[in-house]
């Protein structure tokens, strides 16, 4: 029986995305979002002081600009309006110098003097054949690449583990730290396979889309995406109502943007043997920490190009960023940590009262880590930027069970939605030809927990409505 009608769980990026694509193909698509507001990883909220504005999860969206499914969906007149600021993101050290990457690949590598043929020969590749890569990188991870040698070019650098990659591929401190901080996305140690990928990977969409985010707050996208399911497509939103079980949904298609542990809270009927185990043994990664400011003015960093950078990261050198990574991975408190920055205000004056700033910064921690990590975020950010404390005017402090309440996908903190180290990066949540089905018929799982797993782009939310849909046709 073709399906008529669909019930999507979770308004996040995913969960609209899946609902636009089941509506696009004449579904009668309700959206139903536990929280009194939609979004989930891209809501803003006022949470300092009035007229701060705070992106209170996500914040820059380089894998938005990178998604097909966001090429496709008109954000921009329904209220999107992207800023891109001059550099991607600087990475400052103690001599007062800093990497940093924009979008030209020839002025980021000449910057970087001596390792300027390293960053060519590492990322060049991704750039030079970036629609392939992203192809691959976006789409659920069994399918067969187009062009699998340029695939292949790309895989052998990329799949091994960042830290000793970044000490034989570049000479100064300032190469290594700048693809080391680019590889802490992964929120993996970087001695481990696979997180050189995402070093690669970042850098490359910093040259071909940038690292852009919305004027006024990440809610902008949520609310775009809303706007275009409920005027254009007819689809209905419906906010403040929890689904605790799949037996409150009686329509012919359920799409679930739920980790696999949530799912099986859900007490599933049908659920096959074979696919319980493997949501059981599903592994949930690290937490963060996060805090956001309130400032008097902007950061005053010591190197020039950090004042010029959305996105900045706070770790020191090689060594320092694996360390911190490393002792996450072993359920410890790193005293440096490693820190993720974002300076919105600085190029969008939407975000804090004339003169004001804010500012967004998270550290990785254990998961479900209960540790007061604000003073070694503060004292990070002092070491490159003398005098930042006397600039904040208040704070608001998030550790991973907040982090945890704030949205119950993140599980102990982890806004990934599942572990992105080893073979858990590649086949998530389970190994299967489709995994975004449950194996229940009509009942799918469209969050970061399947491919392509984290970040603002919507793709999890497009293939699982697709492999409904397909599915619906075959029934």
């Amino acid at each position: 029986m073709v399906a008529t009608n669909a019930t999507v769980v979770g308004s996040g990026p995913n969960g609209l995305a899946a609902a636009i694509t089941l509506a696009r193909s004449g579904i009668d698509v309700r959206v139903i979002e536990g929280a009194e507001t939609i979004g989930g990883g891209t809501r803003t909220a006022e949470l300092t002081l009035p007229g701060f504005r705070h992106d209170v999860c996500s914040a820059i969206h380089p894998l938005a600009m990178a998604s097909t499914f966001f090429a496709g969906v008109p954000l921009t007149e329904h209220g999107v309006r992207w800023i891109e600021p001059p550099f991607a993101v600087a990475h400052p050290l103690d001599d007062g110098s800093a990497g940093h990457v924009e979008r030209s690949f020839d002025a980021t590598a000449d910057a970087l003097g001596v390792d300027a043929g390293a960053y060519r020969r590492l990322v060049g590749h991704a750039v030079d054949n970036w629609q392939v890569i992203s192809d691959a990188v976006m789409a659920p991870l069994l399918t067969i690449p187009r062009n699998p040698f340029t695939l292949a070019r790309f895989g052998l650098p990329a799949t091994a583990p960042a830290a000793p990659l970044a000490r034989r591929a570049f000479k100064t401190p300032r190469g290594q730290a700048l693809f080391a901080g680019l590889a802490a996305h992964s929120i993996v140690p970087l001695t481990r396979p696979l997180t050189a990928s995402f070093g690669v990977v970042l850098a490359a969409t910093a040259h071909i889309v940038g690292w852009p985010f919305p004027a006024e707050g990440s809610d902008r996208i949520a609310t775009a995406l809303r706007s275009y399911l409920v005027e254009e497509l007819g689809g209905s939103v419906e906010t403040g109502r929890w689904i605790d079980a799949l037996s409150a949904i009686d329509t012919d298609l359920a799409l679930l943007d739920v980790t696999p542990r949530q799912f099986l809270s859900m007490s599933p009927s049908g659920l096959p043997t074979r696919v319980e185990r493997s949501y059981r043994r599903f592994r949930y990664g690290p937490g963060i920490f996060k805090v956001d400011y309130a400032l008097d003015g902007p950061v005053p960093w010591t190197a020039e190009e950090c004042r010029s950078a959305g996105t900045v990261h706070v770790g020191g050198t090689l060594d320092e960023i694996t360390d911190a990574e490393g002792a996450v991975g072993r359920g410890e408190h790193p005293e440096r940590p490693f820190v993720l920055v974002a300076q919105q205000s600085l190029f969008d004056d939407t975000r804090a009262p004339e003169g004001k700033h804010t500012l967004w910064a998270y550290c990785h921690v254990p998961t479900g880590s209960d540790v007061d990590m604000t003073e070694r975020i503060d004292t990070q950010i002092e070491r490159f930027a003398p005098g930042f404390r006397d600039l904040v005017l208040d704070r608001h402090v998030m550790n991973s069970a907040a982090v945890h309440a704030h949205n119950p996908n993140y599980i102990g903190g982890d806004i990934s939605g599942g572990s992105q180290s080893g073979l858990q990066s590649v086949f998530r949540p389970r190994l299967s030809t489709d995994p975004y089905s449950t194996g229940i018929p009509g009942v799918y799982l469209c969050s970061s927990s399947t491919p392509p797993g984290a970040g603002v782009h919507g793709m999890c939310g497009f293939h699982a409505a697709n492999s409904a849909l397909v599915a619906s046709v075959k029934r």
